[in-house]
């Protein structure tokens, strides 16, 4: 059985690496490089599969789910300049990829491991991004 839990959340980023250039950054990132960032409302579904607790009904309390989501995503990236703000893209360009990324491995780690965790992000309404771990 499958659930899942919806998520918005608005951040500004820049695409760069601080080793490049700035013809060498624009050359790849383009529009995305801007210094002055950009911004994107993000839309996360984060699905949760398992089996079906007999005594609750549940495959996992959507409550506790929405606070786990809450506190791990929502409360850290949301209206926040994810290069400036975020720790977890001090070293990392904070791509759609590498956000799904971080955002997995935080979720990951406060769920228990009979789960299977998949998460997709629309960083656009026409660029989507799905990851469910290794």
């Amino acid at each position: 059985m499958k659930v899942c839990r919806r998520v918005n959340f608005n951040a500004a980023h820049r695409l760069y690496r601080k080793d490049w250039s700035d013809e060498k950054n624009d050359a790849i990132f383009g529009k995305c490089n801007n210094p002055n960032f950009h911004g994107h409302n993000y839309v996360m579904e984060v699905w949760i599969e398992g089996d079906i607790d007999p005594e609750t009904g549940y495959v996992i309390d959507l409550k506790i789910l929405k606070d786990i989501i809450k506190e791990e995503i929502v409360e850290r990236f949301d209206h926040k300049n994810l290069n400036l703000d975020c720790s977890e893209f001090e070293n990392l360009i904070p791509t759609a990829e590498n956000i799904i990324l971080v955002s997995w491995n935080l979720l990951r780690s406060r769920l228990d491991e009979k789960f299977k965790l998949k998460l997709k992000l629309w960083e656009t309404e026409n660029n989507i991004f799905e990851y469910e771990g290794l």
